[in-house]
């Protein structure tokens, strides 16, 4: 059998711990990659992307329908933090770090604060995305598709109590009777 064939990214961010996760993000008008020959690529702009666990969908401002020339597709209703709004959607084609793509992704355009495009869990879901926090230095990466499950208590079951950490090796005792 063979293995399923992934693209991934990873981000190494310096300063410490990250609130914020942004990326670079290449973007262009929706299409059909069975149609798309070798000697026309899509004309990908360069773009900022947020990603967000907590928005259900991508979202994408008014300079990504600008600079790509995007029509809009409908209109749809939104729930965000300051209530519920009406809101263009669009096609678009999205493209992250390390040629990790979506040709067809159904955006609403909104005001975005700090980045572009907000990648929602419509793309996150379609793969993998981990966050780690080793030695106050922030990592996340992304790959698609799903290729395995990430199961931490299987793996810290795997640990043994010389390598756990001090805190660790204390939660693992059982605590005695009275």
């Amino acid at each position: 059998m063979t293995p399923p064939q992934f693209k991934a990214l990873t981000l190494h961010f310096k300063g410490g711990l990250q609130r914020v996760l942004i990326s670079e993000c290449h973007a262009c008008a929706a299409f059909d990659p069975a149609t798309l020959s070798e000697n026309q690529p899509p004309p990908l702009q360069s773009f900022s992307a947020i990603w967000d666990t907590g928005a259900t969908s991508s979202v994408i401002n008014k300079r990504v329908v600008d600079v790509c020339g995007l029509k809009p597709t409908g209109m749809t209703q939104v729930q965000h933090a300051g209530g519920i709004s009406d809101a263009e959607t669009f096609l678009v084609a999205i493209w992250l770090p390390n040629e990790v793509g979506f040709s067809s992704v159904q955006v609403t355009r909104a005001d975005l604060r700090g980045a572009d495009i907000l990648i929602g869990m419509d793309i996150i879901t379609r793969g993998d995305f981990s966050i780690t926090n080793l030695g106050g230095s922030t990592v996340f990466s992304f790959r698609c598709p799903s290729v395995r499950t990430v199961d931490f208590v299987k793996e810290a079951a795997h640990l043994s109590s010389a390598a756990a950490p001090p805190f660790y090796k204390g939660f693992r005792q059982k605590k005695k009777r009275k």
